[in-house]
């Protein structure tokens, strides 16, 4: 299942969780985006016990946006205890996306 954040519940729910968060800044006007979209789902689905997958649109949650200072789509960044620990931007492919997930959710 994918958690939608908003500038509204970001906070509450990125803080109030134990496991790691995968966060997908994209927008609806972003090709990339919509090339990386299934790859994350399909990842997420399989890490489902270890972390949890989360969508943000930038156009409907500028203020987060800002604050993370996300200028360029896609990015995905992996809190953990409500901190940003590591992060991409662009499309990545899905072996590397796996080798990145695995290297950070330790």
């Amino acid at each position: 299942m994918t958690l939608i954040l908003t500038d509204k519940n970001f906070k509450k729910e990125i803080q109030n969780t134990e496991k790691p968060i995968l966060v997908d800044f994209w927008s609806a006007h972003c090709f990339p985006c919509f090339m990386l979209s299934p790859i994350l789902e399909k990842i997420a689905e399989e890490y489902k016990d270890k972390m949890i997958f989360a969508k943000l649109n930038i156009d409907e949650s500028p203020v987060i946006a800002r604050e993370y200072q996300i200028d360029r789509i896609p990015v995905v960044l992996l809190f953990k205890e409500g901190k940003p620990v590591a992060g991409f931007i662009g499309v990545q492919s899905e072996e590397l996306i796996r080798e990145w997930l695995e290297k950070n959710l330790k």
